[in-house]
């Protein structure tokens, strides 16, 4: 008796819930209406994607704006068109209903194998009652609601009917509708006109239109999906083996984009594609989505004009017809401005080229995104970073001497040169870093090891070193490829006082109802200790020790008032050109050159053809936020001469003797380079202080031919309190007669008398006022009469 109860509510409660669907599915049946045949071509009623800047005020990208829609007839739809879109959408279209139980089996099984939603069971149909009538939300009843239209659509329209239906409607690209507009759009002529080649390059479009945009940035994968199509409409029986042999596999000849309205339009278009992959095409189109992204207005126009100017300026003089430039916020990793080419929308140079080959501008190409381009000299900061962190000191001494580094030559020899063809004899690391010396440089990344510089540099977020063989000591050279934000994030990263963001474009999203669907939250790493990234900033702001590189072009390395940091970089050949400045709230980097690998004629290399462009950006870009001063190391002491600044007399070795290194591989060939620049420039080009050992062991310092001055603490460009320590060494040839400090002018310190040949100086010195940029001088005299003045700069 029990039993049968149990079944008998069972039962009931089964009738009900069966009621409950069927009534439920009737609901949605007798409410989903299906306009008249002539209504087809206005029912979808968009509300478009906009992109705003950080602040929420400038509009400067609508997706779908404008939906460009041209309807054409049956007849003016060649059936090459109808082939090659069912082989790819719906190759069942024919033979079943409005939806297709066995697509949608094997579309679950496939995803199930796979564990990603790689395939879609949606029949063309569907595709056609989805794209005109229902809203990008994925919920049960619009799903329901598409079945019902598409069953609706079979029973009143034939299949021709409806394929040119969907032909009319189906988005090929933001805002361009139907066959006849992506025909026009992409090849400048009318459906009836098209190839097999452009017909199957229209077929792949639809399932992601933004991501195989032929103006895009994955036109790779659309070739290969437009050679999916053309093999499954031969697979199908539409091309025969003649026609599907002599089809040509690569992409026909696109047309150039048209500006539209879009603005940084290389930046939208990175948006858009994460859009697009996170929340799909229909989304971007019908959702009404609010997009604030990370781009400052201000400085995105700064940005495009500079590479305007910039680049018209190297086309005339060395032939680069191409330049780009990025700037991020080091503390967050937010894209504050980009310009990934001359101009988006200009046609490919020079005339006729093909790109991705032989052009040397493609204007949609995104240099700061897709291009793979060797850095030159720009990588040389993670290798002395790497040095540090094993012990060297930025004062340790290295000598810039011709040197052969490879220890099987003859045949396979690597004798490396300075840019300026001028061997220097001992310096010191900070002289070789911060005046890119590449002698120096490629003993430094010896002495901190090739897989210890490619660890720092992926740590700091470069991806593409992975191929040490290949790259070998050159890599400090420019021997390596890097993508032009991931060598951003590494300087970000130093600039950040060793804590790295990955890029950021955008802010929050919002749907049409405001709900804040996705928002930035920070999520900095910090991968280095913060000692070493700030010895790096010492020396790449110290605008005095890079004056020996720059010269005449100095000024263009400074932006008066802001503590800058700056690294150039110039390939072999001159093919590639970079400038990379960075304050601690600001990092811009430039990129100058040809996109086919051209050089740069008349010796284009980076003082000429990328700081200029950089400068031009920094000096109005920076002025718009607030002067931070980088946090000054603590200070390095040594009781070794060589790790601080100074040389043995008589005893002229490579740091590798001191190091403990003599049955180093390297050892022979780095003594050999110094006897030979000795026997040829002898003692007195030495520009280093020596010191020599007395009778007891100890070392006391003379001088070689000069009186010297060595700031300890602080250096230039630190950041110091109202009161700080002056710790300084003075080394002169003769007894010194006087020493004074000055600060921004004004005498502090005055010492005078019997004092020695050398002076440590250590005298606490108080700023007065508020200013933030200080001056800090000493001077001195000796005995004989002669002077020496060194100047540095202090912030507050």
């Amino acid at each position: 008796m029990f039993i049968q109860s149990r079944w008998r509510k069972i039962l009931i409660w089964g009738m009900a819930i069966t009621a409950v669907l069927v009534g439920y599915i009737g609901f949605i049946f007798l409410t989903t209406e299906l306009p008249e045949p002539d209504e087809m071509g206005g029912f979808n009623i968009a509300e478009s994607t906009k992109l705003y800047d950080r602040e929420g005020k400038v509009m400067f990208y609508e997706i779908y704006k404008e939906e460009k829609r041209t309807l054409i007839p049956a007849e003016d739809i060649p059936n090459v068109v109808r082939e090659a879109t069912i082989s790819i959408e719906d190759s069942s279209f024919y033979y079943h209903g409005a939806f297709d139980v066995r697509g949608i089996v094997r579309a679950l099984f496939t995803n199930m194998i796979t564990g990603r939603v790689s395939q879609g069971g949606s029949t063309i149909t569907q595709q056609l009652a989805r794209n005109i009538f229902l809203s990008p939300e994925k919920t049960i009843t619009r799903k329901l609601r598409e079945i019902i239209l598409a069953t609706k659509l079979e029973n009143s329209f034939s299949k021709d009917a409806i394929l040119d239906m969907y032909l009319n409607q189906v988005p090929y690209g933001p805002n361009i509708y139907g066959v006849e507009s992506a025909s026009q759009a992409y090849f400048g002529k009318s459906t009836k006109e098209l190839s097999i080649n452009e017909a199957a390059t229209l077929a792949a479009l639809p399932q992601a239109p933004s991501y195989y945009s032929p103006w895009g940035s994955h036109r790779d994968g659309l070739k290969d999906r437009k050679n999916s199509v053309l093999k499954k409409m031969y697979e199908l029986g539409y091309l025969d083996s003649q026609e599907y042999d002599q089809v040509d596999k690569g992409l026909p000849e696109i047309m150039p984009r048209s500006n539209t309205g879009i603005q940084a339009p290389h930046f939208a278009m990175i948006v858009q594609e994460y859009l697009e992959e996170k929340y799909g095409e229909e989304a971007l189109r019908t959702g009404g989505l609010k997009i604030t992204t990370t781009l400052n207005w201000e400085m995105q126009n700064v940005a495009e004009t500079a590479v305007e100017e910039g680049v018209r300026r190297n086309k005339e003089l060395y032939a680069g017809y191409n330049g780009a430039l990025l700037a991020l916020d080091p503390k967050t990793g937010q894209i504050l401005a980009m310009v990934g080419s001359r101009d988006y929308f200009a046609e490919s140079e020079p005339e006729g080229c093909e790109e991705g080959v032989s052009c040397a501008f493609e204007g949609n190409f995104n240099v700061t995104t897709q291009a793979l381009r060797q850095p030159g000299s720009a990588l040389k900061p993670f290798a002395y970073l790497t040095a540090f962190q094993s012990g060297l000191t930025p004062d340790t001494v290295v000598w810039d001497v011709p040197t052969e580094f490879s220890t099987v030559c003859p045949p396979n020899c690597y004798n490396p040169k300075n840019f300026d063809l001028i061997f220097r004899g001992p310096v010191t690391l900070k002289q070789g870093l911060s005046q890119s010396i590449n002698v120096p440089s490629v003993k430094t990344l010896y002495l901190a090891g090739l897989s210890n510089t490619i660890k720092t540099a992926e740590s700091f977020g470069i991806t593409t070193l992975n191929d040490p063989e290949r790259l070998g000591l050159s890599l400090v050279l420019g021997g390596g490829e890097v993508r032009m934000i991931e060598l951003l994030t590494a300087y970000a990263t130093l600039a950040n006082d060793g804590v790295k963001n990955k890029p950021v474009s955008i802010l929050k999203i919002e749907d049409a109802r405001g709900k804040v669907l996705e928002e930035y939250k920070e999520s900095g790493e910090r991968v280095v200790d913060p000692q070493y990234p700030r010895i790096i900033n010492q020396i790449l702001s110290d605008v005095g020790l890079r004056s020996g590189l720059f010269t005449a072009s100095l000024p263009l390395t400074q932006v008066p008032g802001y503590q800058v940091a700056l690294k150039t970089g110039t390939t072999n050949d001159y093919v590639d050109a970079w400038s990379i400045g960075y304050t601690p709230n600001l990092v811009a980097g430039v990129w100058a050159g040809n996109n086919n690998r051209s050089a740069l004629g008349a010796r284009g290399s980076s003082l000429l053809a990328a700081i200029p462009m950089w400068h031009s950006f920094m000096s109005k870009a920076q002025p718009l936020l607030p002067a931070e001063s980088f946090p000054a190391p603590e200070p390095i002491l040594s009781d070794n001469p060589i790790f601080s600044g100074q040389l043995i007399k008589d005893e002229f070795h490579s740091i590798l003797y001191y190091l403990g290194r003599a049955e180093d591989p390297q050892y022979q060939n780095w003594e050999a380079g110094i006897r030979t620049w000795l026997s040829v420039n002898g003692e007195s080009a030495i520009r280093i202080p020596f010191v020599s050992k007395d009778p007891s062991g100890d070392d006391g310092p003379v001088s070689s031919d000069k009186l010297k001055i060595n700031f300890i603490s602080p250096q230039n460009g630190d950041e110091v309190d109202a009161e700080f320590l002056l710790i300084a060494d003075i080394f002169s040839p003769e007894k010194l007669k006087r020493v004074k400090v000055y600060l921004n002018g004004v005498l502090a310190v005055s010492k005078s008398g019997d004092l020695d040949e050398s002076l440590r100086l250590e005298e606490n010195i108080q700023i007065e006022g508020s200013s933030l940029q200080n001056k800090l001088a000493i001077e001195a005299v000796d005995d004989e009469g002669n002077s020496e003045k060194e100047e540095i700069i202090i912030y507050r």
